[in-house]
């Protein structure tokens, strides 16, 4: 096996790091999750659609973050009616078994509707360009009364996967109190839909630039976790969201330490 790669990424103190209390024991052990990263076209180049999560929430909370959450055991569903690259095509990508990339891109698409209102589904041909008759579905998926695959299914949609993209796979550092294996989706606005901010789970939510978003971390108007922040600063080298979309991307597993270094974090990421 191959040496992993490190390298060091240096972020303010703040940016989200927590630390577990028994540090001597046993690591937690991660939960699989779903991030997508939703791009679209502004007046001054590509835009993020990012939230600020309520203060007190275990997980991240007061930070800004993509949409997103664990996997709910639901989202394995086989029945779920798909468009675009089967599961082992994700599976692939994500170096995982087929079942388990299932139920990431069912939690990706759930998630993102939950979190923003913006439903990557449609029909096998067309991709919804107005979601407001699904309001009552949104609310009862994210008290988790009813399943993506149940509410695809009553109301007739596909899941179109082909609306998705592979970016990234983190894993939260061994220090932390709460980990998730994630794995990070990009995704361009669909026509006709728009982001909201409508979940119990953000305080606010907005389009912004990634170089803004960068700025106003680094002046303390926001605070980003390590995966964000890399991630921002990734995307702020595209001038298009096609782009984002076409950028040639080789998934590996990045699993960070922590390293408190005077007023900075030094994270030490290994690529593997």
């Amino acid at each position: 096996m191959e040496q992993p790669t490190e390298f060091v990424f240096d972020i303010p103190v703040g940016a989200g790091v927590a630390t577990r209390a028994n540090a001597d024991g046993p690591p937690a052990t991660p939960k699989d999750a779903a991030t997508v990263i939703l791009v679209r076209d502004g007046a001054d180049g590509v835009e993020i659609f990012l939230q600020h999560r309520v203060k007190g929430m275990p997980f991240a909370g007061g930070m800004t973050v993509f949409p997103g959450g664990g996997v709910d055991k639901r989202d394995a569903d086989a029945s779920v009616a798909w468009a675009g690259p089967e599961p082992s095509w994700w599976a692939a990508r994500f170096g995982c078994d087929d079942a388990l990339a299932r139920a990431l891109t069912c939690a990706a698409v759930r998630e993102t509707f939950e979190e923003s209102g913006v439903l990557l589904a449609g029909s096998a041909d067309a991709v919804l360009t107005d979601v407001t008759p699904y309001a009552t579905a949104r609310a009862a998926l994210e008290t988790r009364a009813v399943s993506l695959a149940g509410f695809l299914a009553d109301a007739g949609l596909t899941l179109r996967a082909d609306l998705l993209r592979p970016w990234a796979h983190w894993i939260t550092p061994e220090q932390e109190p709460r980990r998730y294996d994630t794995r990070f989706y990009v995704a361009k606005l669909p026509d006709g839909q728009e982001a909201d901010g409508a979940t119990s789970e953000a305080s606010s939510s907005g389009w912004q630039r990634p170089d803004d978003a960068i700025a106003d971390a680094r002046e303390g108007r926001r605070m980003l976790m390590p995966p964000t922040w890399l991630t921002l600063s990734e995307l702020a080298k595209f001038e298009t969201a096609e782009d984002v979309l076409n950028a040639p991307r080789e998934i590996v597993r990045i699993a960070p330490t922590l390293i408190r270094e005077d007023d900075h974090v030094r994270v030490v990421l290994e690529k593997r």
